[in-house]
Order: C-alpha cells, then sequence, then structure tokens
C-alpha cells in the first residue's frame, strides 16, 4: 500500500524541483521531494556557482597583468588554489543548508533515497522499499557528465570531468581538456588563465559551433589569445600513465590526411572530459509506467512539461532542451502554477532565452544566430548590425582583448531576432537586452535610447 496525502511528488532535488516543489507549497499543495544526494543539484554543486566563484578568481588574475598599467605595483603575488577551494567550498555548504531549510520552512517532506517508479497502476514512487504515490509527479532528476568506456578509448577512464574538477585539491599544472561546448570552453579559460598549461582538443576547426558564427570563431581566438593551446581537428586515441602518474595523451587527426596524424601530449596531471551531458533517467522504471524517453535517454514532453503518462511531468536537464538553471526553474514554477492554481495556460516560452558562457571574456547571447535568422526569415529579410572594437578599460593597458557585437534583425520593421556578444561586461549587459528583444524591440528602438557613456553597451545602441 502506497503511502498518501501529497499532491505533488518531486524526484530531484536540483533547481527545478526545488521551484517546482515551493511554489507548488506556496500554492497550498501537499509536497514531497525525494533527494539522495546534497541540494541544489548541478548547478549549486559542480556547476554554475562553484564555476562562477573559479571564474571570478581567474578574473582576479587577468586584472593582476593590468595593475603595473594602472599605477599599482603588484610584485611577487602568489596563488593558493587551496585557498580558493576551501572558500568555495564553504559557500558551496551554506547554501546547501539553505535549501533544505527553505524545504523544512515550506513544510515540505524531505524523502532521502533513490526513487524509482514501480508497475503499480497509479503511477507510484519507491523510496528504500517504501512505496509514495500523488496524483501529479514531477522528474527532475538532471543530467550528469557523459564520458566515453574505456572500450571506446583505451584508458579513458584515467580522465575525469567538470564533477571532478572540483574535487581537484591543487591547480595541475599541465591540463588537456576533451570538448568544443561552453563547458569545456569554461574550464580551459579557468585552468589556463590561473596558470595551468592548457590544451584544448576539438575534433572540428572552432568551439561553440552551434552558437553565432561570430562568437564561435572570436571565442576560438581569444581562447589561443590567452594561452591555450587549441588543437583542431583532433581526436583522443589512447591514454596511458606513466610511472611517475603522469598521463600520455595520444592524439589523432579527425581528419582524414590532417597533419599531424598522430601525436602525443605527454606528463598531463590533469585529462578533463567535457564532451557532453546525459540525462538520469537508466534507473528511474520510466518504462513501468509508460513514461516515453528519446534515443539518448531524455524524457519526451510537450509545451506544458507534460510525459506521455497522465500526471507525470518532467522539466529541467532531463528533458534535453535548454540545459540551464534559470530555465528548469521558470519551467518548474510555471508547472505549479498550472497545475495547483487553475493558470490552464501557464507555461515557459522556450524562444529568446538569453545565456552567458563564463569565457576570458565572457560571451552573451539571445535569439537567433545569423544563419537561423537567415533559414527563417530569408536572406533578403535579414539585416546584420555588428561592431568589433577595443574597450576603454584597455586604453592604458599593454594587454588588449577586443570586444564583439551583432545584432540581428528580421523584416521591414528590423525586429531583432539576435544579440551575440563576447567582450568584458558583455555577461552583465545582456539581462536588460534579453528583456528589450523578449518584448519585441526593434532596431530604431535601440536606435531611440539615449547611450550611456563611456561604455561598451553603448555600442549596441548606435550601430550603423
Amino acid at each position: 500500500m502506497a503511502a498518501a496525502a501529497y499532491e505533488l511528488l518531486v524526484l530531484g532535488g536540483g533547481s527545478g524541483g526545488l521551484a517546482g516543489a515551493r511554489r507548488a507549497a506556496e500554492l497550498g499543495a501537499r509536497v514531497a521531494l525525494v533527494e539522495p544526494h546534497r541540494f541544489g543539484g548541478t548547478c549549486v554543486n559542480v556547476g554554475c556557482v562553484p564555476k562562477k566563484v573559479m571564474w571570478n578568481a581567474a578574473v582576479h588574475a587577468e586584472y593582476i597583468h593590468d595593475h603595473a598599467d594602472y599605477g599599482f605595483e603588484t610584485p611577487g603575488v602568489k596563488f593558493s588554489w587551496r585557498t580558493i577551494k576551501e572558500k568555495r567550498d564553504a559557500y558551496v555548504r551554506r547554501l546547501n543548508e539553505i535549501y533544505e531549510s527553505n524545504l523544512n520552512k515550506a513544510h515540505i517532506d524531505i524523502i532521502r533515497g533513490y526513487g524509482k517508479f514501480t508497475a503499480d497502476p497509479q503511477p507510484t514512487i519507491e523510496v528504500d522499499g517504501k512505496k509514495f504515490t500523488a496524483p501529479h509527479i514531477l522528474i527532475a532528476t538532471g543530467g550528469r557528465p557523459a564520458v566515453p568506456s574505456d572500450s571506446e578509448i583505451p584508458g579513458a577512464s584515467l580522465g575525469i570531468t567538470s564533477d571532478g574538477f572540483f574535487e581537484l585539491e591543487e591547480l595541475p599544472r599541465r591540463s588537456v581538456i576533451v570538448g568544443a561546448g561552453y563547458i569545456a570552453v569554461e574550464m580551459v579559460g579557468i585552468l589556463s588563465t590561473l596558470g595551468s598549461k592548457a590544451s584544448l582538443l576539438i575534433r572540428k576547426d572552432k568551439v561553440l559551433r552551434t552558437f553565432d558564427s561570430m562568437i564561435s570563431s572570436n571565442c576560438t581566438q581569444e581562447l589561443e589569445n590567452i594561452g591555450v593551446d587549441v588543437w583542431k581537428h583532433t581526436k583522443v586515441k589512447m591514454i596511458t600513465k606513466s610511472p611517475c602518474g603522469l598521463l600520455d595523451v595520444t592524439v589523432t587527426s579527425s581528419v582524414p590526411g590532417h597533419k599531424p596524424a598522430e601525436g602525443i601530449i605527454q606528463d598531463v596531471d590533469c585529462l578533463l572530459w567535457a564532451t557532453g551531458r546525459e540525462p538520469n533517467t537508466k534507473d528511474l522504471g520510466l518504462d513501468l509506467v509508460g513514461v516515453q524517453v528519446d534515443s539518448q535517454g531524455h524524457v519526451v514532453v510537450d509545451e506544458y512539461q507534460n510525459t506521455s503518462r497522465r500526471g507525470v511531468y518532467a522539466v529541467g536537464d532531463v528533458c534535453g532542451r535548454a540545459l540551464l538553471t534559470p530555465v528548469a526553474i521558470a519551467a518548474g514554477r510555471k508547472l505549479a502554477h498550472r497545475l495547483f492554481e487553475g493558470k490552464r495556460d501557464s507555461r515557459l516560452d522556450y524562444h529568446n532565452i538569453p545565456t552567458v558562457v563564463f569565457s576570458h571574456p565572457p560571451i552573451g547571447t539571445v535569439g537567433l544566430t545569423e544563419d537561423e535568422a537567415v533559414a527563417t526569415h530569408g536572406r533578403e529579410n535579414v539585416k546584420i548590425y555588428s561592431t568589433s572594437f577595443t574597450p576603454m578599460y584597455y586604453a592604458v593597458t599593454q594587454r588588449k582583448v577586443k570586444c564583439v557585437m551583432k545584432v540581428v534583425c528580421a523584416g521591414k520593421e528590423e525586429k531583432v531576432v539576435g544579440l551575440h556578444m563576447q567582450g568584458v561586461g558583455c555577461d552583465e549587459m545582456l539581462q536588460g537586452f534579453a528583456v528589450a528583444i523578449k518584448m519585441g524591440a526593434t532596431k530604431a528602438d535601440l536606435d531611440n535610447t539615449v547611450a550611456i557613456h563611456p561604455t561598451s553597451a553603448e555600442e549596441l545602441v548606435t550601430l550603423r
């Protein structure tokens, strides 16, 4: 007999699960949340939050290069990885405690353990032999880094993932990152900027290939500018460990006939796989309740987060779309309002979702890329406004880092359908422009806005 008394059962205490559970409780629902690990999911524990702390540390390292140009003497500056790791981990633990406290304040029951569906007629969750049921069950189990097996790449298990990055006790002397997505870009940027001799192995010739071509090209160049050794058209063939414990990474060309055909990166003390993520759905028993998944294991949902089984929903990374913390939070809250406040049309609009890549310098992007806009509206109906400049910050420094910006417009009214930029401050300036684009801003609206001088942001309202 299943334990009852709940209106909503949530599987997963990450961003989406916590947001959906708390909003449902605010709306009067009786809620229980199942979680075997620390609260906060990927974002808080091994994602956005600790990553941003490390990125902030790397930014300090960048500014140190400019101190002399601004009149400051900083001889003998030393960096302690252990110090920032201890402070970062303590901050994450505080967040874990805050999340648990908020659940208790919301009178949400916490069920510790791994939950999985059973074959009962009514959708039911079993945790350590005890069954729980509710008319509404939310799957928010997130995802994990994908790692090649040793059978695919001999020695692959000698590497770590972005999860393992946060367990490193010291800054690696020699690091190799495999991947071309935003996690690879962020990890290699942090390591290189803090002083690790870093290589990035990519299968094609550019990173961030799903981003606008301007961003992809510029980010690849900026990685090389900060000292990252970018191995293009490269894939890992084999990893071996030497008697002293260091790794030798044998690589080969991903393009037939490309030179060099094979090479070895020696004496590596950190090999990090950043080749994608996969959903946490394998052991949930979804087949027992008829919840459909795609070929990669992601839960298939409609625009209202409904799965193929009535009364079962899914939000966040487990769905495989827009793998971003704020997306999971927004979807979870929208679902709660639909289920427990009677707002039948409450759903998340997945168009024009802004996102930032914490590269060096950071990237901000929202809306369609130029290629996507052309495919949607036709080349003749798309107009591009772009600029490349050196921000004023670098006017007195030897170190120069440019800023690039692109505004993608469509139709006779030149509606802004995409905005892409990389440069100092682009991470913070994007949010306000994202609001304007969500509201339907046109190029004329940008032109009619008085510029703030001197800033990099003013370039976006003075483009010709």
